[in-house]
């Protein structure tokens, strides 16, 4: 409800001045009307002023206080945790080659008649490059391990597979390798790496990874699947595909890890052990180190570190109070 509006002080003071002009006209000395003058003011003061204590208080003006997102998650922010495909039975180890062959290459191994006319004067005859690829992390786990299947999240030119590759060999295993990476690098790569061919806006990455992969003979137990990580590790799950031994090393950001963590850990076979690389660099203030942390902790996981990587053992898991 609108206040009634009060008449302009000049009014009041202006009709005061006519009281006093009557006053003394009727006799009255000029310090008797100024004093009636006052006590007519004060009167009107009190009756003019807010009815309440209430509304003689100061209101501050509204304002809109934003929503804080703490950092604890309630009920409402489950999808965070979701990943919902259902993944079908593992396939034996032995099958997984092939299965790969069929679902993504129609059968026949890439490899075949490489490389293409197209992309053979790009390619350098071994272009070997990646960040961590050959610590003391990989032959630890492959030697503990001993897997049948490694599922890489992250490959670029290929260095840490083909060197978990030789790894198995000098162990006598025979490993399955599959590497997930859509081979498209990362806006601005080519400022560092130059030398990596373009035709038409597209990159060689693929074609010189998979050169890298014949120069070093390990067509038989390296494949690849040039897919986004997201949607490649969604179809492993549905097709039954899974690990011993599974590393992450694609996008460094939050998001981008925390969903190739969650997605790649339903790929993990009883007893397997997934890590990945960016723990302790300077990458990890985009996220990786917060991504593991907050995913070992929703699951009860213990995180170990073994130089710059982080390693997750399922068999491991985290006690209260530990």
């Amino acid at each position: 409800m609108k206040q009634e509006q009060q008449p302009p002080i000049t009014a009041l003071l202006h009709h005061h001045r006519r009281q006093v002009s009557t006053f003394a006209s009727k006799g009255l000395t000029r310090t008797a009307a100024y004093v009636i003058l006052l006590l007519v003011s004060y009167t009107l003061g009190y009756f003019c002023s807010p009815s309440s204590k209430l509304e003689q208080q100061h209101i501050a003006p509204s304002r809109i206080v934003p929503t804080i997102v703490t950092a604890g998650f309630g009920a409402g922010d489950r999808d965070h945790f979701l990943f919902s495909t259902r993944c079908a039975d593992p396939v034996p180890s032995q099958l997984v080659r092939g299965v790969i062959l069929d679902k993504i290459f129609n059968g026949s191994s890439p490899y075949d008649n490489f490389p293409p006319a197209h992309a053979s004067s790009l390619l350098r005859r071994k272009r070997i490059k990646g960040w961590g690829s050959n610590g003391a992390v990989f032959e630890n786990l492959i030697r503990r391990v001993r897997p049948k299947t490694i599922i890489e999240v992250g490959t670029f030119l290929g260095a840490s597979a083909l060197h978990m590759a030789q790894l198995a060999t000098g162990l006598g295993l025979e490993t399955q390798i599959l590497c997930v990476d859509d081979f498209r690098g990362w806006p601005g790569f080519r400022d560092r790496f130059s030398d990596i061919g373009m035709v038409n806006g597209d990159v060689s990455l693929m074609y010189q990874f998979m050169q890298n992969v014949v120069s070093m003979n390990a067509t038989e137990s390296v494949l690849f699947a040039p897919f986004s990580t997201g949607s490649t590790l969604e179809k492993l799950c549905e097709w039954g595909v899974f690990g011993d031994l599974i590393e992450i090393d694609a996008g460094h950001d939050f998001h981008s890890a925390w969903s190739d963590i969650n997605r790649a850990h339903k790929l993990l076979r009883p007893g397997g052990v997934i890590f990945g690389h960016d723990y302790f660099t300077s990458a990890d203030k985009r996220g990786v180190r917060r991504a593991v942390n907050l995913f070992a902790k929703v699951n009860g996981l213990r995180v170990r570190v073994d130089g710059q990587h982080w390693v997750i053992d399922s068999a491991q898991v985290q006690r209260p109070g530990e």
